[in-house]
């Protein structure tokens, strides 16, 4: 067996004590340093005074902002680059094989998972982890908008950016001065078992990473076992019946101070067994208002007073936004911040980075760009869309991201794209996985799915384009004045908005 073969990377593997600090690690190289999560937390190591540097394959928009504030960034990946380093950070999408992996391994430094940093930044801090299938880079970084807002400086650690005012974007990494780490907790590995958080948030537990988990029944163990460990409150959904599922699990000293939030009115769920309700009640404006309206009824273990009607208006659309919406401001409000206040907050929220972001407008045609890659996120995007563009055309170019996951899903794709008037699905995103182990999932395989839908507009709707340059050109052509563009996807296909932009712009040109 050779050396790299005997090496086991366990994300899920606890790499320090509780009591340790960023100050124990020393000089500490990222592998891969230019992903979005290990960019956020090389730069808040950085700003605790920890000597931090890294690796990754090609320069980007964060390895620019990390050498920017000092931190050196190596191109490629060579034994040589962990030579000066005490600890190396790996994510999940680095493998054994990785010579920098190997070179670590030969000399005896100590090797971690991105997961073991973040549970050390939380300790000495009020963190507020935000878990679930979907949702939880929106509701992570409308936290920390709040807390932002209301002066609070908190450290966030957020898997994208955020949409700032005038079209800019604001990154996903912070380290601030105040007490609070608002933090995604990515469930993917099974790695946010290590965090202990003062507050644990679980958008929803939609079935999702079998790859990892096997099954449906180990995957919502997981997060009875994450809910479990919040040292404070739990916030959860009760709209998914899956996460519904997760809090009447939890063991009843965890559901004592539980706080579940929902736009069912409390009445129509089973017993909560004890677990506090926000409810929401819904009072959007009339279609293609582009505004979310509603009214947060915050009982009195949220306030710690008497309960409160907090009405809000969002900027964000979908029914979808207004449930992020109430897991935010419930958490704000739990860590001290006023309910009146942190309506007013979430109101100036613009949004997570690619998610509903409009890129531009030709020829009355809107581009939008979303991050959306699981079948419910799929369809709570062409809803919100719908409520947006109510009598528009909606065409979606839809990049599938993981072979794994096209095949479990293919069927749930199909359906939540059929929301969409014009579909186009291009060539699978990889990420960490191999087409040769999935030979026969393909673009098509959605496509196929979709036949069996029984849809009255046939197939015409729905088309698999593997070139997504050629799928965008293809877009652009057949769209019509006041059409809406979707790209969606969590790989690359965000580069097409300007793609789809220019061919409207050339179109254009060509029928004047």
């Amino acid at each position: 067996m050779s050396q790299e073969q005997s090496i086991v990377l366990d994300p899920t593997h606890a790499g320090f004590d509780a009591d340790a600090r960023p100050s124990d690690l020393g000089a500490t190289h990222f592998i891969g340093i230019g992903g979005a999560g290990m960019s956020v937390l090389a730069e808040m190591l950085h700003a605790q005074g920890v000597p931090v540097d890294g690796s990754d394959r090609e320069r980007s928009a964060k390895t620019d902002r990390l050498q920017s504030l000092g931190i050196t960034v190596e191109f490629g990946q060579q034994a040589d680059h962990v030579a000066n380093a005490q600890t190396v950070v790996y994510s999940s999408a680095i493998k054994p094989d990785n010579p920098e992996i190997v070179a670590a391994h030969e000399d005896g430094k100590r090797i971690v998972h991105r997961s073991d940093i973040l549970a050390l930044l939380m300790n000495g801090k009020q963190a507020v982890t935000v878990a679930g299938a979907h949702g939880k880079t929106t509701t992570s970084s409308m936290l920390a908008h709040i807390l932002v807002h209301v002066g609070a400086d908190p450290s966030y650690a957020i898997g994208g950016s955020i949409q700032g005012p005038d079209g800019t974007t604001l990154d996903g990494g912070h380290a601030g001065r105040g007490s609070v780490l608002v933090a995604e907790a990515d469930e993917s590995d099974g790695s946010f078992a290590k965090y202990h958080p003062t507050i644990a948030i679980i958008t929803n537990c939609e079935a999702d990473h079998l790859d990892h988990y096997g099954d449906e029944a180990h995957y919502r163990a997981a997060f009875v076992q994450h809910a479990g460990h919040a040292t404070g409150h739990v916030i959860i959904c009760a709209d998914d019946p899956d996460a519904l599922a997760v809090l009447q699990s939890l063991p009843e000293e965890v559901k004592s101070h539980t706080v579940a939030y929902g736009t069912t009115p409390q009445a129509g769920l089973p017993d909560l067994g004890g677990a506090a309700y926000v409810s929401i009640s819904s009072e959007s404006e009339s279609a293609g208002s582009g505004a979310e309206h509603m009214v947060l009824h915050l009982p009195e273990a949220v306030t710690g007073g008497d309960p409160v009607d907090q009405h809000v208006t969002l900027k964000v659309p979908g029914i979808h936004n207004a449930r992020n919406a109430a897991a935010a401001i419930t958490a704000a409000v739990l860590l001290g911040v006023a309910p009146a206040e942190a309506a007013s907050a979430a109101g100036t929220f613009l949004g997570a980075a690619r998610r509903f972001q409009i890129r531009g407008t030709v020829k009355q045609v809107t581009v939008v760009d979303d991050y959306a890659h699981h079948p419910t996120e799929i369809a709570a995007l062409l809803d919100a869309a719908r409520r947006r563009y109510p009598e528009h055309i909606i065409r979606v170019i839809f990049q599938p991201h993981l072979f794994s996951r096209t095949k479990f899903f293919a069927s749930q794709f199909a359906e939540a794209l059929s929301k969409a008037d014009d579909v186009i699905v291009t060539g699978i995103f990889p990420a960490r996985e191999k087409q040769e182990d999935f030979p026969d999932v393909t673009a098509s395989t959605i496509v196929d799915a979709a036949s069996q839908l029984g849809d009255a507009r046939t197939s015409s709707w729905i088309q698999a384009v593997d070139d997504m340059r050629l799928a965008a050109k293809m877009m652009a052509m057949r769209a019509h004045h006041g059409d809406v563009i979707i790209t969606v996807g969590a790989g690359d296909i965000t580069q097409m908005d300007d793609v789809l932009l220019a061919a409207l712009e050339a179109h254009r040109e060509r029928c004047e």
